[in-house]
């Protein structure tokens, strides 16, 4: 079998340094799983001195090869600068869902009593990300428009997405757009949600208004793990407040999903065409060189990018490294954000030592 290769999207600040705590768990020496690594320096010098040509590079590696592990990067404020190169990376994989993830995290109290995952799944394109801004002057008030689109494609794919990805988590799918409001617009992914429903039925369905599903959240008991698919930027603003309920950031990843063509009615499972994940955090500049940031998001967004791989040694190490990541913190060794002393190496370290543990114990079983 040839070997996987991951396309690696190096960072700024303390970005890239957190990227290279996640490669370091995935050496083979650590989860027996051979894979190749090919590198692109997505940094902000570079993008600025290649003019985003070596984003495009990256992406076209990533469409080549299926995988990507990205660094977090600095996004200029410069309206004539280079912008953000995650924006340019969807677009040009063809990005159609994001799913992130928070989780409760051992030691660390969540809000309102939260503890199952809880999964946003919303569109990676469109709505009001790109949409056409304008001002016009009428009556001496000064008035501002925007024309924001989205597919029923897209929204498909992110419909169905929440249902196979629920019916993983053992969860139902739980709220979704303002339909009573907008319905030809935030309608159409309500009638996904509602097509996507019925190919599934053995996956619980509670769809529930926009405003109705931060409220509800806040209340949530957290005895199942839910997941909400949504537009593009009610999910930007879910996923922050999702993952601040669990009481901090760095229980979650963040993944880009592709998919190639378009998916049809009675459809039960598919496979993304491309796979990137990162951790949602920022490049932190006062932790950098310091070695006390938190590897923990990054690690487990390795540990997603191989749940991808079609693999069973792959999928064998996901798990390892998600549960040793978690029982890392739980047994007291985490950075100084969780309460912590360790450093970004030693609780790397920590990770790798019951990685290679639990793998070894695997093996006898």
């Amino acid at each position: 079998m040839k070997r996987p290769t991951i396309v690696v999207l190096e960072g700024d600040q303390t970005g890239q340094e957190l990227l290279l705590e996640a490669l370091r768990v995935l050496d083979r020496s650590v989860i027996d799983v051979e894979l190749a690594f090919e590198h692109y320096d997505l940094s902000l010098e570079n993008r600025r001195a290649t003019r985003n040509a070596v984003v495009h590079e990256a992406a076209a590696a990533m469409r080549t090869h299926r995988f990507g592990l990205k660094a977090a990067t600095i996004t200029p404020e410069g309206k004539d600068d280079v912008g953000s190169p995650n924006a340019i990376l969807r677009k040009a994989v063809g990005g159609k869902v994001i799913v992130r993830t928070g989780r409760k995290l051992p030691r660390v109290r969540p809000v309102a009593g939260i503890h199952a995952p809880i999964s946003v799944v919303r569109m990676a394109v469109g709505d009001a990300y790109g949409a056409k801004e304008w001002r016009e002057t009428s009556d001496g008030d000064e008035i501002a428009y925007r024309t924001e689109s989205i597919s029923r494609s897209v929204c498909r794919y992110v419909a169905e997405y929440a249902f196979v990805h629920a019916r993983k988590l053992g969860g139902r799918v739980f709220g979704g757009p303002k339909y009573t409001v907008s319905p030809v617009y935030e309608g159409m992914l309500k009638e996904e949600m509602d097509a996507a429903a019925a190919r599934h039925p053995d996956v619980p369905y509670d769809p529930q208004l926009i405003d109705a599903t931060y409220a509800l959240l806040l209340g949530n008991a957290g005895d199942d793990p839910l997941v909400i698919p949504s537009l593009n930027r009610d999910g930007d603003c879910l996923s922050d407040l999702v993952m601040q309920l669990f009481g901090s950031i760095a229980g979650a990843e963040s993944v880009l999903l592709a998919f190639d063509g378009e998916l049809r009615d009675g459809t039960r499972e598919f496979e993304p065409s491309v796979v990137m994940a990162e951790a949602p955090h920022g490049t932190a500049p006062r932790l950098q060189g310091k070695n006390i940031a938190n590897p923990l998001a990054m690690i487990l967004a390795s540990a997603a990018l191989l749940s991808y791989m079609d693999d069973r040694r792959a999928a064998n190490a996901s798990r390892a490294i998600y549960e040793a990541a978690l029982e890392t913190v739980h047994e007291g060794i985490a950075t100084a954000d969780l309460g912590g002393h360790a450093s970004t190496t030693d609780f790397t370290d920590a990770v790798i030592a019951r990685v290679r543990r639990k793998l070894e114990v695997w093996s006898s079983l």
